[in-house]
């Protein structure tokens, strides 16, 4: 009565021989439990941008990297908590 590919997904089935559906046919009940997949390529797809972490090997890289982080955890310690965060973050990242 179950398609091939459903079959795992049914846990258990009874049938009601006591209700009244006004019909000859019994009325069947059923527990099942769907499992989603998601697609390996939405997984796998990041909407950020990528970094070359093999340019922090070198001096002058190094530096600006943690000039640039230290200036955004500066900003965020000074923001007032009032103001809009995504307004404040516009104004830390450019």
């Amino acid at each position: 009565m179950v398609d091939r590919r459903w079959h795992s997904s049914i846990l258990d089935v009874r049938n009601c021989r006591g209700a009244d559906c006004d019909t000859d046919h019994y009325l069947a009940v059923a527990k099942f439990k769907e499992r989603l997949a998601v697609s390996k390529q939405a997984a796998q797809k990041s909407n950020g941008r990528r970094f070359n972490l093999r340019e922090l090997n070198e001096l002058e890289a190094r530096k600006q990297y943690q000039i640039e982080i230290t200036n955004r955890f500066v900003a965020l310690k000074n923001l007032s908590c009032g103001e809009d965060i995504k307004r404040a973050w516009e104004n830390i990242n450019p």
